[in-house]
């Protein structure tokens, strides 16, 4: 019984450290919410109860490269269940303040003197990070406040909705839900880059006991009147029916409410009938967490597909018919780990639940037929060569391709090299590059400007031809000149995309030998506009890297670069936007993303991405969103596109 304890523990001790620590979970919240309730069930039937059980303390941990903070009193959790009977039986006819249970990341907010001076992570409860220096610039955190009085305030730092889709599309690997865009901002290193994605802090807890009122009502408001931002909230009055109570709970729609949410929080009114309650190790007895009860919707297992990733790690994902969850059609959900696929024990044809957790991700809940028909890989999808499982200090099982040629991890960076918005080769996707690569055709970026050689075997490759190699070839030829934004982004730099290339571009005027010679004499890239020390030394990273010269360095025999002339013309220093900030933001009916910041740098305008007091100009199109909102608030000139072209005309007569 100790060593299934020991072992529960070892599992979810690990994914909250992959959950909190990377913001990448291993398992999904079914499989987890069923490993902690089998570890609480054999602590009741034993009476034992490890010190490093979960159960008792808070997830979390606080990460390298941010100092640890202690926290004033302990940050605990809150008491969960999915049953309204269980709410009922809590609320025991008191009167209870009911809030949306945020999905972001918990933070505490210090004030001394009316000014805020710290803002800490939860990490493990008892100390977290201090990421005071992106908090600060959070949009609706309050800097100064109407109190001299030492003051801590708990609440979430969030994404919207909105600004979450908004952001993922400027992003070069999108985030899959706004918790993990949330947690992965406060954490950076560089405020500049946090600042960009837009979060918000929604106050849900007055530490400082000794302000505010006697009722939770009254310390919700109390932080309203200080200039915070609280959570949603209404109030169930004491003796309140069972019906009253689903009807209250009733109320809260989540599709809704702006901000990601997985429950409802109920907690007592009175704060001092709440404190005397205690708390666990783990949660505190005085408000108890209602989570969602997933909608679970039937459909047929078909198949398995296997993908080796970059790392090696090979991907589980399971296909099945289509189903409408939310509006949406869904037919493929990931396996996050080996355990949860040999537990599923899928096979075609098997009648399976699905959902979506917190609304976003598709997930497998039960297999009801268990045929176990799908056996576990044993050979890499890729190269052939036998899989081993690898296992987790906390005993999660994962498969891995260990060999280091394999074919996966480069066809990704060719994939990517080639694509529309890189260097834009047609005719190179994806399974025509797993060909060439698969016959040694192409090894780095040079292999593909000599084609040529292997024409006669590729032109015996089913689906290939005299045409269709003469009209590749054509495509290789119109590349072997290129802008340097264009090579910048086609290279893979993490985080160092299209709109970054656009800003080197311009500073080293299309010169591939100026950039590169800046990185030989420790060139600080954070000087230029929009540039943060995460991307200084990702480009420093990357250019060190002897691998990945290999696959890059090649080319450049084979390519000139279209130099630009970084003097301005009359005509342009005579334009309106020159030198000044633009933002774009909505869908644009003649420019497409990337067209528009294009056309503005080469008018000589410095386009970022956020609005602030700094921005000149905000061009908006259909859809314009929360960035004309706050144009408007800070007086900016908004300009619709025909305004805008409107402008660039009579400057030209």
């Amino acid at each position: 019984m100790l060593n299934k304890m020991k072992s529960l523990i070892a599992q979810l001790k690990e994914a909250d450290a992959a959950y909190y620590g990377k913001d990448n979970p291993i398992m999904t919240d079914l499989e987890y919410d069923r490993l902690y309730n089998e570890l609480a069930q054999l602590e009741r039937d034993t009476g034992i109860i490890l010190a490093s059980s979960p159960t008792q303390r808070v997830s979390g941990e606080v990460l390298e490269g941010l100092s640890a903070v202690s926290h004033t009193k302990p940050m605990l959790s809150a008491d969960k269940t999915k049953s309204t009977g269980e709410i009922f039986k809590f609320v025991s006819g008191r009167r209870v303040v009911i809030s949306w249970k945020l999905d972001g990341l918990t933070l505490v907010l210090r004030y001394a003197g009316g000014k805020l001076v710290q803002a800490i992570t939860c990490g493990d409860g008892l100390k977290g990070e201090d990421v005071t220096h992106t908090v600060r610039v959070m949009e609706n955190v309050p800097l100064t406040i109407p109190c001299t009085e030492p003051l801590e305030v708990r609440g979430e730092g969030v994404v919207s909705w909105q600004n979450f889709k908004e952001l993922n599309e400027s992003l070069e690997e999108p985030y899959s839900h706004p918790r993990n865009l949330a947690a992965g901002s406060i954490r950076k290193l560089d405020a500049r880059e946090s600042k960009k994605r837009r979060l918000e802090f929604l106050a849900f807890d007055l530490i400082s006991d000794h302000l505010g009122g006697t009722t939770k009502w009254e310390n919700l408001r109390f932080m309203a009147q200080m200039g915070f931002t609280t959570v949603g909230y209404s109030v169930l009055a004491e003796n309140a029916s069972q019906d009253a109570l689903e009807k209250a709970i009733a109320f809260y729609r989540p599709e809704e409410y702006a901000f990601p949410v997985d429950g409802l929080i109920f907690e007592y009114d009175d704060l001092a009938y709440g404190r005397s309650l205690g708390a666990t190790g783990h949660h505190e007895n005085r408000l108890m967490a209602l989570k969602w009860a997933d909608t679970l919707y039937e459909t047929v297992f078909r198949s398995l597909e296997v993908a080796t990733t970059r790392t090696g790690m090979v991907s589980l994902t399971g296909v099945f018919d289509d189903v409408e969850i939310d509006g949406t059609t869904v037919n493929h959900a990931y396996l996050h780990n080996l355990d949860i696929f040999k537990q599923l024990a899928l096979g075609p044809g098997d009648k399976i639940s699905v959902y979506k957790a917190n609304m976003i991700i598709p997930q497998i809940a039960k297999n009801h037929t268990r045929s176990g028909g799908c056996m576990i890989p044993i050979v890499c999808p890729c190269c052939g060569e036998m899989l081993m499982i690898h296992m987790s200090p906390g005993g999660t099982q994962q498969l891995y391709c260990e060999n280091l040629d394999c074919p996966a991890r480069l066809v990704r960076k060719f994939v990517h090299f080639c694509s529309k918005t890189r260097m834009e080769i047609e005719g190179l996707a994806e399974q025509t590059l797993e060909t060439f690569v698969d016959r040694g055709w192409v090894k780095n970026f040079g292999d593909l400007y000599e084609l040529e050689q292997h024409k006669a075997e590729i032109i015996a490759c089913p689906g290939f031809g005299e045409k269709s190699f003469a009209r590749l070839q054509q495509a290789i030829d119109k590349r072997r000149t290129c802008t340097l934004n264009q090579f910048i982004a086609a290279l893979g730099i993490p985080e160092v995309g299209r709109h970054a290339g656009r800003i080197l571009n311009r500073h080293f005027g299309g010169d591939w030998e100026a950039f590169e010679q800046a990185i030989r004499d420790g060139f600080d890239f954070t000087q230029l506009e929009d540039f943060g020390k995460v991307m200084h030394d990702n480009i420093y990273t990357w250019y060190n890297n002897a691998e990945e010269s290999k696959l890059w360095r090649p080319v450049l025999e084979h390519i000139t670069f279209l130099k630009e002339d970084n003097t301005m013309s009359e005509n342009m220093k005579n334009n309106p936007f020159a030198d000044k900030i633009v933002v774009a933001t909505g869908k644009l009916e003649n420019y497409t993303r990337d067209g528009i910041q294009t056309k503005l740098l080469e008018l000589g305008a410095k386009p970022t991405s956020s609005v602030s007091k700094k921005t000149d100009y905000l061009i908006v199109g259909e859809k314009a969103g929360s960035k004309l909102d706050k144009a408007k608030s800070l007086g900016v000139k908004v300009l619709t596109e025909e305004e805008f072209e409107s402008m660039l005309a009579l400057s030209k007569t």
